[in-house]
């Protein structure tokens, strides 16, 4: 299949499992043309086609449950049950049991092509260099999540400038029209279950975020409570794009599972329920964005903790780990820049040939 007979089938597909909101849909498309980093954001099922093509010798690599869709802006930050500000993949909507090598190649896929956006000054060697040894450190460590307190002060640093400034946050938000179609009645409770207490008023919009999941249903609502304002979002839940490609029939999402069993000190408002994912949304609970952080940032060193925040998720398959030890130590030197290379020659050809269509 070419970009546009495969984005078709996968539409098809999608649209088989939950309603599709087509204005959203169509703001994809437009944004698929945009630039080739979102048009490789936006179009997971194509990487996974061209993965198996260009990456033959990366797929029999050990398996784990995978994030499937990596890249450097798929980290975010949270707060947990303590308060404190933590940092680590920011989305698992894609998670599938995928050869380990999958969400190091689309890392470093990523950086390439962030790099060639002037959103990393690295050379696209060093960065792959980088992600490599976070990973490396992270397997034989053990892994351990970034909390962003005593330790990790120079992430804490990156990050906190980038928090986005609550005025113009919630500005945003409010700015967003009225939703006026119905509420799925499991969405409905979904909300319903997130606010931190009863019967209390809010107003539902719809909002429209990332790439990948665009043309889903997404309700967010806002309300004031004890002084201040607080927001809640329900996003529909499907499959990850991974059964579409394998056509595999096990509609289950493996998103709880991923999250359950990673590294990782969890968000206490992600809840998953019956076909929904329900998050707080606040300044300093959103995605990071590099166009956002500060001029002088550590990008070695940013890039490492990316790759050792990948290893705290495989490290939740416990066998695996041993496994991918060995099959690293046999893997030649910069084999990761060299399969991130082929992703970004062949990533690039596929977007130039769906803003011709």
């Amino acid at each position: 299949m070419n970009c546009k007979e495969a984005t078709e089938s996968y539409e098809s597909w999608l649209g088989q499992r939950t309603p599709i909101i087509k204005a959203d849909l169509l703001l994809k498309h437009q944004q698929m043309s945009a630039d080739v980093f979102s048009f490789m954001r936006a179009t997971f099922y194509r990487w996974l086609e061209l993965w198996k093509e260009t990456c033959a010798d990366l797929t029999n690599a050990p398996v784990v449950l995978a994030v499937g869709d990596l890249h450097v802006e798929n980290f975010g930050t949270w707060r947990d049950q303590e308060g404190r500000l933590v940092w680590g993949v920011n989305d698992f909507d894609e998670a599938f049991d995928l050869p380990y090598t999958n969400d190091l190649v689309r890392l470093a896929l990523s950086a390439h092509l962030a790099i060639s956006a002037n959103h990393l000054a690295l050379r696209p060697a060093d960065a792959c260099e980088a992600i490599l040894k976070g990973y490396a450190k992270g397997l034989k460590e053990g892994g351990s999540p970034f909390v962003l307190a005593e330790r990790h002060q120079w992430l804490r640093t990156t990050v906190a400038g980038e928090l986005r400034d609550p005025v113009k946050f919630w500005e945003k938000l409010n700015d967003l029209p009225t939703n006026k179609a119905r509420i799925p009645g499991r969405a409905a409770k979904a909300l319903n279950s997130a606010l931190p207490a009863k019967k209390l008023p809010y107003r539902v919009v719809h909002r429209t975020a990332g790439l990948g999941s665009l043309g889903r249903q997404r309700f967010v609502a806002l309300a004031q409570w004890n002084g201040g304002q607080i927001a809640r979002e329900a996003k529909a839940l499907v499959p990850s794009t991974c059964v579409w490609f394998s056509g595999k029939k096990d509609d289950r999402s493996q998103y709880d599972r991923i999250v359950r069993q990673a590294i990782r000190c969890p968000d206490p408002f992600l809840d998953l329920r019956k076909g929904w994912i329900a998050r707080r949304l606040a300044p300093d609970c959103s995605r990071v964005e590099l166009a956002n952080l500060p001029k002088d940032h550590d990008e070695s060193r940013l890039l490492e903790a990316m790759g050792a925040e990948t290893a705290n998720v495989h490290l939740g398959n416990k066998r695996a780990a041993g496994k991918i030890k060995r099959d690293l130590s046999k893997r030649p030197d910069g084999w990761l820049h060299t399969a991130a290379k082929a992703m970004v020659r062949v990533t690039i050809e596929d977007w130039q040939s769906w803003s011709r269509r």
